[in-house]
């Protein structure tokens, strides 16, 4: 038995990376678990079959982070498949970089749009089909609390927004027992940001442990939080980046 056993989630981008891990995370605790996904419809059909195949529930809805009606029909169609929603995990997201100088207003607008008004809308519809006791954890950025080289201004913005938004809803939400939490992975391998990619050594050295997170240590904070261990844990962000920003 789980501990999630009967809960309906809701990850978005979850195809791959933290996403997926995520999913996977969620399902092995019980949760039936449906994902989104922007074009890798292949990749998110496989993850749903994995998920599947631990005797749960899946569901994978293609919906651009950037489209407002392709996000809240998603929470409609798993609303619909799971007869309600109980946990909902914002982890779509783009990863723009270089000079502040060269950003255009339409990155600009595509950034905010993807990292800021998916959560807002995402959480808007949800908690009109989400039960009281019910789970929002957005993934922020350790850039959010440290940027130690140039380059990530527009990403770091547009994650620090997450900020506002969860302990916003943590105070709107709270009567209902509904929490909202942000968990701040740092470098983490994934396609993003490959452990043995170029600028990978430079990271590490950022960080106290010296070496990247793997997506299932964001995963595990994310499961903590969704759980009943998350039950007083609210409007709080949590960062899970091996002590980059110790």
């Amino acid at each position: 038995m789980g501990q999630l056993d009967g809960k309906a989630a809701l990850v978005t981008g979850g195809s791959r990376g933290i996403g997926a891990a995520i999913a996977r995370g969620l399902a092995r605790e019980g949760a039936n678990v449906a994902i989104t996904y922007a074009r890798a419809e292949d990749r998110a059909k496989a993850v749903a079959g994995e998920l599947t195949a631990m005797g749960v529930r899946a569901l994978a809805v293609p919906a651009e982070a950037g489209d407002v009606d392709a996000l809240r029909e998603a929470v409609r169609q798993a609303a619909t498949a799971f007869g309600g929603l109980d946990i909902l995990v914002n982890n779509a997201g783009v990863a723009p970089y270089g000079p502040f100088e060269d950003v255009t207003v339409e990155e600009l607008d595509r950034t905010m749009a993807i990292h800021a008004r998916a959560a807002f809308v995402l959480s808007q519809a949800a908690v009109s089909v989400m039960r009281p006791g019910g789970r929002i954890v957005s993934i922020g950025s350790s850039l959010v609390e440290r940027v130690p080289y140039p380059g990530w201004t527009l990403y770091a913005m547009s994650k620090a927004a997450l900020v506002g938004l969860t302990k916003g809803l943590a105070r709107d939400l709270g009567p209902r027992g509904i929490t909202v939490n942000l968990v701040h992975p740092g470098s983490t391998d994934t396609e993003m940001n490959p452990a043995d990619g170029p600028d990978a050594e430079e990271e590490r050295r950022y960080t106290a442990l010296g070496r990247y997170c793997a997506p299932e240590d964001i995963a595990a904070t994310v499961v903590h939080l969704a759980g009943e261990g998350g039950r007083n844990i609210t409007g709080a962000s949590l960062v899970v980046d091996a002590g980059a920003v110790a």
